[in-house]
């Protein structure tokens, strides 16, 4: 089959995009309002897009309370979302007034970040602390712009739990990072895991 997306007219029950672009690292985003509130959300549109700094970025559809905070304070968390933890990332996902903490209704632990003020996940096998550096609403094709924006932060301190650390590497099989795939599918990224060496150069 194909389809033009400007009709989007796939014919199928659902948007097929989201499940070909999958699956995708979700980003468990931990801010801080200007008015002391926390907040905690689970990205599906998030992604590393530089090593040399160490950057990453999620993507908010529409102006959402992580957005609001990271632009007022400059900075967020993002807390790894692995399979033990997988039904306390979905109850953050609640819809919710802004300066609800949504910590508390999942039943996890906030901890303020080492360098910046933000909180993350305590029971977080892995955590991000990061500095907002851009933020950016795409341009589209004739001019106007996306309905989302993209929150980029260099990360400035790094947290692992010895737990997933064997031999000198993350284990992945024991930090089982889970992905979102299309609709309401997720993965777990530490059930089938295998090894492949890149080709050398010609």
């Amino acid at each position: 089959m194909f389809y033009t997306t400007d009709t989007n007219s796939h014919g199928m029950q659902h948007d097929p995009f989201k499940a070909i672009v999958a699956p995708r690292p979700i980003g468990w985003i931990g801010t801080k309002g200007r008015d002391g509130s926390i907040n905690l959300s689970p990205y599906s549109f998030f992604n590393v897009v530089s090593d040399d700094p160490k950057i990453v970025m999620f993507s908010s559809s529409g102006r959402k309370d992580s957005l609001r905070n990271a632009e007022e304070t400059g900075v967020f968390t993002t807390s790894l979302a692995s399979r033990d933890l997988a039904e306390q990332v979905n109850a953050s996902s609640i819809a919710v007034p802004y300066g609800t903490d949504e910590f508390a209704i999942a039943g996890l632990s906030a901890k303020r970040g080492e360098i910046v003020d933000a909180p993350y996940v305590a029971e977080a096998h892995a955590v991000l602390e990061c500095r907002v550096t851009e933020i950016i609403q795409p341009k589209t094709m004739d001019g106007g712009r996306a309905t989302s924006f993209m929150v980029l932060g260099q990360v400035v301190g790094i947290h692992i739990s010895e737990f997933v650390i064997r031999e000198g590497r993350i284990d992945m099989t024991l930090l089982r990072p889970i992905a979102r795939m299309g609709y309401r599918d997720f993965s777990d990224g530490g059930t089938d895991v295998f090894q492949l060496t890149r080709p050398n150069s010609r």
